[in-house]
């Protein structure tokens, strides 16, 4: 039986030999384009079945390329298509066909796609063409890839001291690592079914605790869009408060100018009259008045005492709604010291990276007393079916079909993962590390109105300040310009006037480099590590916090 199956396998190995040589001649006489006849062996088709599984064989090869027995046959041709990357994105990403697509279009009553949306989009707001040669034909995921990092590669690396309401920071590795790229945070970022979300849960619960314990109220959200639409939403509430019997709603000149602009445009919808106003000339005689905005710290650096202003406000029946900075607040008085209504404001430097225009988490805190008319989600401790400890989204805007013109903000609009970011970095510091950081701050931008005042250059704000100084020149726009030459860019607030906002980020030599701008030039006989001991605190002692920041919960 063995020696019958050594002759058998000898025989198979000859034929294949002689097959392979066979074969060889052939492609030789193919090559020099001589007509010859070529009939492969009987075998051909067994072996392919047999020996060959998993081979990949010459034999099977041959019938393929091949396809007719006894004539020569012709090459098949290659398409340009079959050239093309294949990583395109319409393959990738549409989840229907070109059939598919064809086949919807009909049912909808048009021959094809194209004709449907000729029919839909009115050609009133349609561009006639847009030529973009590079892009005509479309980009594969690679290549769009390449193209974005070829962008990426022309920018040019500023140091920002615009300010405005947004900062750099410093995001904690571990936050950005378990957080901010985890999907099992980024994805589910509204935490609706509470039995599988409670680690969320208890992150927003910390951001809520942050929140409360920084501006001095007892309730707040988590959380918002940003802080233009949070300041928005608080006009709204005022509005409801005083059930819409007062249609007018101040803010101060020295709020943020985005804010200002996103709450006239709110305005129109709510049927309210929006002022705006000088601190010292706001009169509410008119009795018309629902609500006031100011900012603390003010957009343009000053920190003012709000505590008389608040008492006039209440005495005429006015709601104070407050705009104010994290970080500043845990050196700075809190807002419901001052007696104000709502707070509002944004989380963004609190571990959130800057983005090209946001969104960033935003909070409301208000009293409890307003606590149904907060928008956004609240978060609630509870118990469950075993009598145990758990979170819940107590109060929250959800059912938007159901609230309709009462309705107010969309819960999924509340930028949760922003918010568990900065509850995050508000774990990871602590109370004490928060107050470091801002205490740093602070002292950076006094180093700087220090060494300015000593150049002699400009004028120097004398407003108290948290972390914005306010510059007096003769020309703004040249001296932005040759901040820009050394890669700094500066807030220009009108002609004569600049300021220059620090954060977290900021560094000895970043403050050296602003000394060099704006000495015009001239040598510079100090640095900001040098004037270190002669920096004094500028925020006046009444002013100061003295409310202690407690931990967050340990649930």
């Amino acid at each position: 039986m063995e020696r019958a199956r050594r002759l058998a396998n000898r025989a198979i190995l000859k034929r294949l030999v002689s097959e392979a040589k066979q074969y060889r001649q052939n492609e030789s006489l193919l090559s020099s384009s001589s007509p010859v006849l070529y009939t492969p062996s009987r075998y051909v088709s067994t072996l392919a079945s047999s020996a060959s599984i998993g081979r990949g064989t010459r034999s099977r090869y041959l019938v393929d390329r091949n396809v007719s027995f006894g004539t020569v046959s012709q090459t098949r041709s290659i398409s340009v298509e079959a050239l093309k990357p294949s990583d395109t994105f319409p393959r990738r990403h549409n989840s229907v066909t070109p059939e598919e697509q064809s086949k919807m279009a009909q049912l909808c009553g048009f021959d094809n796609l194209d004709l449907l949306i000729d029919a839909t989009v009115p050609k009133s707001i349609r561009i006639e063409s847009m030529k973009f040669s590079k892009f005509d034909d479309g980009l594969t995921e690679n290549q769009m890839i390449g193209h974005m990092k070829d962008l990426a590669s022309k920018n040019k690396i500023f140091k920002s001291f615009i300010g405005l309401g947004y900062y750099n920071t410093h995001v904690p590795p571990v936050i950005l690592r378990n957080i901010m790229e985890n999907p099992g945070w980024y994805t589910q970022y509204t935490p609706y079914q509470a039995e599988i979300s409670q680690g969320r849960l208890e992150s927003l619960l910390n951001y809520q605790t942050v929140i409360t314990d920084l501006t001095g109220l007892p309730m707040s959200n988590a959380s918002l869009l940003d802080e233009g639409t949070a300041a928005a939403e608080a006009m709204a509430m005022c509005n409801n408060i005083l059930k819409g019997k007062k249609k007018t709603f101040i803010i101060a000149s020295n709020c943020h100018p985005q804010t200002i602009d996103i709450c006239k445009t709110r305005a129109d919808g709510f049927d309210l009259k929006v002022v705006t106003s000088d601190l010292k000339d706001i009169d509410y005689k008119s009795g018309d008045i629902c609500g006031v905005l100011v900012q603390y710290p003010g957009t343009e650096g000053e920190v003012l005492d709000y505590g008389e202003f608040v008492k006039k406000a209440h005495a005429h029946g006015v709601k104070v709604v407050m705009a104010t900075d994290l970080l500043a607040l845990t050196v700075l008085k809190p807002p419901g010291e001052f007696g104000v209504d709502i707070v509002v404001g944004s989380a963004q430097r609190f571990g959130v990276p800057m983005g090209y225009g946001g969104p960033h988490a935003a909070f409301l805190a208000t009293s409890q007393e307003y606590k149904r008319m907060m928008p956004g989600r609240i978060i609630g401790v509870s118990v469950d079916s075993s009598g145990k400890q758990a979170l819940r989204m107590a109060m929250q805007t959800r059912e938007q079909h159901i609230r309709r013109d009462k309705a107010t903000s969309n819960i999924c609009t509340a930028q949760a993962l922003l918010a568990n970011m900065a509850a995050m970095y508000a774990v990871y510091h602590g109370p004490e590390g928060l107050k470091t950081i801002a205490q740093r701050v602070h002292a950076l931008a006094g180093a700087f109105a220090l060494g300015l005042k000593k150049l002699g250059t400009v004028e120097v704000q004398d407003l108290p300040f948290f972390d914005t100084v306010k510059i007096k020149c003769a020309d703004s726009h040249a001296l932005a310009d040759a901040a820009f030459k050394s890669k700094i860019n500066l807030r220009i607030v009108d002609a004569n006037t600049i300021t220059a906002s620090f954060d977290e980020t900021t560094t000895l030599e970043d403050v050296d480099k602003l000394f060099k701008v704006f000495a015009g030039g001239k040598p510079v006989s100090f640095t900001a590590a040098s004037l270190a001991p002669e920096v004094q605190p500028a925020v006046p002692s009444g002013l100061i916090r003295e409310s202690a920041l407690p931990d967050p919960p340990n649930l």
